[in-house]
């Protein structure tokens, strides 16, 4: 990546200039804004601590070093600017070998060895298995969905997961429901049609029947029609059967983490930052969520993974404490990330949809799917940042205009489909090349010499690095926001410059390569946010 190409540089000028040993990590590049190059760093003003000079000096000096001795054909020019910043500008040369690249790599552009190998295990939905998915819970499906497609591009081996709460106290409620007795608490159309098919009038084995038709007739077809797959389904029930409960905290017990009172057992977790201790097993002899949650976490370290990433929903906040805190007390520190999706409101007509008819008291996501379709909800829930409130604006998902952002970036991928059913390169072109790759691959791109064409290009570039940010830093959000930002750019040069020109058949050759380029990295972030790309529209 050029950004990459870019640290070595600058980590090569501290190096030959004051014999300094920079890390990559300790170089932050951004994006400079417009009219100020195309990256910028503060690394002057971090170095010049070292070199013992002030920030503008310092980075004057590396900016002559490179363009002296470290040059290399990435860097056209290099500018310091105050109080200590240094402007990058790329070499057109560069934008235009990234144009070849892209046609040359197709699907694989933006793989990376980043993750080299490592597993990981991700959690999410996981919603109680007592009634349809809430739109709140199902936030976190294409979230967690996303991230995984992304560690997976960059190296990362990824196991998805959805983590059954098939047994205790919820359970039992459903049981009730089910029943319709007096300690009753769901509602809704699923309820009456649980009763038809559950004459069981226990509410222990009322709620641990309907729990397994929920699941299966409900829950997993929500997934299915939100596009997510699960690699597994796992049973708190099992694993309370299995014993690994009891094990876990039996070790906890071993390094005086768990004590007795009143009855039931408990975990220190105000050691580890919580406000108070917690229950792991009831006086009753029942494990709390806690307790299995101790051991769930166990297991998927015991089996190899390197990494946990949990997503929850925001009224769980309250767990993270306590969830790290265990982490914490078997060793596992920092292995354990959680991250909290905020609430969602469904707006139409600009108030909120409240009611589901199927289930009862709350928006179901297979409501919201049914109006809008997948690709919207999807899109429109990865347009936030995770840890932000949002407002699902139904009426804009439905809208088949550019205010629409899901229809404004599919329409992108559909026009430049047309472009290429249009015109065939055998006649526009006068060659017997019939296949995009190869024109693309033969194209003289050193004509791309229009602004337009080299902002387009830019964006092109910024795509393995955004994608590599996201697997840092899991601010999914970003994707849908860079292909909003792509479309925008493609469109401009749909607008300046005209791809097509019979009169001009090695210019158009070298756009025809650029605009296929557009198409694939366009295409790539699309099927990572499991989004279709349509060819017509």
């Amino acid at each position: 990546m050029i950004r990459d190409e870019i640290k070595k540089i600058i980590q090569k000028a501290a190096k030959f200039h004051w014999n300094i040993d920079l890390e990559l990590d300790q170089i932050k590049i951004d994006y400079s804004p417009e009219g100020f190059g195309d990256y910028s760093t503060n690394v002057a003003m971090f170095l010049a601590k070292e070199a013992r000079s002030n920030p503008m000096e310092t980075a004057e000096e590396i900016a002559d070093e490179i363009l002296k001795r470290v040059q290399d054909d990435t860097i056209e020019d290099i500018k310091a600017v105050k109080p200590g910043f240094l402007n990058f500008y790329l070499t057109r040369g560069i934008l235009q070998n990234v144009v070849a690249e892209i046609n040359e790599a197709g699907r694989r552009y933006g793989d990376s060895s980043m993750g080299k190998g490592q597993k990981i295990h991700l959690d999410f939905v996981s919603a109680n298995p007592t009634g349809p998915v809430h739109i709140g819970n199902a936030r976190g499906g294409p979230f967690g969905d996303v991230l995984a497609n992304i560690l997976e591009k960059v190296g990362f081996k990824t196991l998805r997961e959805y983590y059954v709460n098939d047994t205790g106290g919820q359970a039992e409620i459903l049981g009730h429901s089910i029943i319709g007795d007096e300690q009753a608490q769901y509602q809704g159309g699923y309820i009456e049609e649980l009763r038809k098919k559950i004459s069981e009038k226990d509410p222990g084995k009322a709620g641990e029947q309907g729990v397994k038709i929920i699941l299966e007739d409900i829950i997993k077809p929500s997934m299915e029609k939100l596009g997510i797959r699960f690699d597994n389904w796992f049973s708190e029930r099992e694993l309370q059967k299995s014993g690994k409960v009891d094990k876990a905290l039996d070790l906890l017990r071993g390094k005086n983490l768990i004590y007795e009172n009143d009855g039931a057992l408990w975990f220190r977790s105000t050691n580890f930052g919580d406000d108070k201790d917690r229950v792991v097993v009831k006086s009753s002899g029942e494990k709390t969520y806690f307790g299995s949650d101790i051991a769930y976490h166990k297991e998927k370290i015991d089996l190899g993974f390197d990494k946990l990433i949990d997503i929850w929903g925001a009224d769980h906040h309250g767990d993270v404490k306590r969830m790290k805190g265990a982490m914490e007390a078997l060793g596992y520190k920092d292995k354990l990330e959680i991250i909290l999706t905020q609430f969602v409101r469904v707006l139409t007509e600009g108030k909120e949809m409240k009611m589901s008819k199927r289930a009862g008291t709350y928006v179901s996501i297979d409501d919201l799917i049914e109006e809008v379709g997948k690709d919207a909800t999807r899109f429109f829930f990865l347009m936030y940042s995770a840890d932000t409130h949002m407002n699902f604006d139904m009426d804009l998902a439905k809208e088949r205009s550019e205010k629409n952002p899901v229809y404004y970036v599919q329409y992108a991928h559909a026009r430049i489909c047309s472009i290429f059913r249009k015109y065939n390169p055998s006649t526009v072109l006068r060659t017997s090349v019939k296949n995009a790759k190869e024109y693309a691959k033969n194209a003289n791109l050193e004509l791309l010499e229009h602004e337009t064409e080299s902002k387009l290009i830019k964006q092109l570039i910024k795509f393995p690095e955004i994608i590599e940010d996201v697997a840092k830093d899991y601010q999914v959000h970003r994707l849908p926001h860079y292909a909003i930002e792509l479309v925008k750019t493609f469109h401009k040069l749909y607008e300046d410059c005209r791809v097509i020109d019979e009169k001009a058949p090695e210019l158009t050759q070298a756009r025809l390569a650029l605009v296929r380029a557009t198409q694939i990295t366009l295409k790539n972030t699309l099927d990572l946010m499991g989004i279709s790309a349509p060819e017509k529209m």
